[in-house]
Parts: structure tokens; C-alpha cells; sequence
């Protein structure tokens, strides 16, 4: 069996690896896999997989569709009718939503946040038998592993 786990770059490995070793697994049966840290910093702006906490489209498109549903309804009276001034207001409502939001980031702390860095993180492979895994999972739970895994495999 092999227990994969994933660590951020700290001494929390090392202890990790003393404390197999101490219970009895082979320095060969131990891999460590460093992943090279990236140059760039991450920037997030409104993606679906990662946010960085600031959304511009959230109160626009509360405020358009608030401002469309308005503006359909005075539509009826004026002469343009209410699809023009339901699609009139809508736009202006997001507009005036996303300028609302540049002002906040651009005129608050939120405006200097600093870049989110991805930090180097390390793999631990370790290969035991089918009794250590219980063992092997709790060194590494105790010792600030992001994640743990074992292969699932069908007898």
C-alpha cells in the first residue's frame, strides 16, 4: 500500500519522517517530492474556481436586474415601451453597480490587498503494509498535513 500526503514547506515534515522512521518504516520506502514554487503570484478576478474575495459582478447584476424589472414597468407608460426601457435600466442599474464596486476597492484598504502567493508545498510517499496505514494516517494527521489519500484498490 502506498499513503500519500501533502504538506506545506515547514519543519512539520521532517518531524513527520523522524516519527516513521522511529516506528519502524524504511528511509527507502519513505519519497518526499518537492513541487517548485511558481514566480508569479495568482490573479484572480471573478473566476468560478478561485475568488479572491472581491466580486464586481454580484451587485451589478443585483442592481440590473432590480433597475430592468422597474424599468419594465414604467415602460408600459412611456413611448419607447417596456422592453427598450427594461433593457435602458438594466444596463444602467449594472453599470452603476460595477462603478460602485471599482469605487469601494479603489477608495478602501481592499484597494492595496496584497497578491496571494502560492506557496511550495511537498509530497510524502510512504509504502507500508496494509496494518501501518491506520498508524502511517495518524503521524500525518498529527503533524499539519494538508491532505492524506491511499489508492483504493479492489480485492
Amino acid at each position: 500500500m502506498q499513503v500519500f500526503s501533502l504538506f506545506e514547506h515547514s519543519p512539520s515534515i521532517e518531524l513527520v519522517i523522524s516519527k516513521l522512521e522511529q516506528d519502524g518504516v524504511d528511509k527507502e520506502k519513505i519519497f518526499v517530492v518537492p513541487i517548485d514554487e511558481s514566480d508569479e503570484s495568482v490573479k484572480v478576478f471573478d473566476s468560478i474556481h478561485d475568488s479572491d474575495g472581491f466580486s464586481f459582478f454580484d451587485k451589478a447584476m443585483a442592481l440590473a436586474t432590480a433597475f430592468g424589472v422597474v424599468g419594465t414597468s414604467v415602460g408600459f407608460k412611456l413611448q419607447w415601451g417596456p422592453i427598450v426601457w427594461g433593457i435602458i435600466t438594466a444596463l444602467f442599474g449594472f453599470l452603476l453597480g460595477f462603478f460602485w464596486d471599482m469605487l469601494i476597492i479603489k477608495f478602501t484598504k481592499n484597494g492595496n490587498r496584497p497578491e496571494r502567493k502560492i506557496l511550495p508545498l511537498i509530497i510524502l510517499i510512504v509504502e507500508c503494509e496494509k496494518a501501518q496505514v491506520k498508524q502511517i494516517e495518524t503521524i500525518v494527521k498529527e503533524n499539519k498535513a494538508i491532505g492524506f489519500s491511499t489508492p483504493l484498490i479492489k480485492n
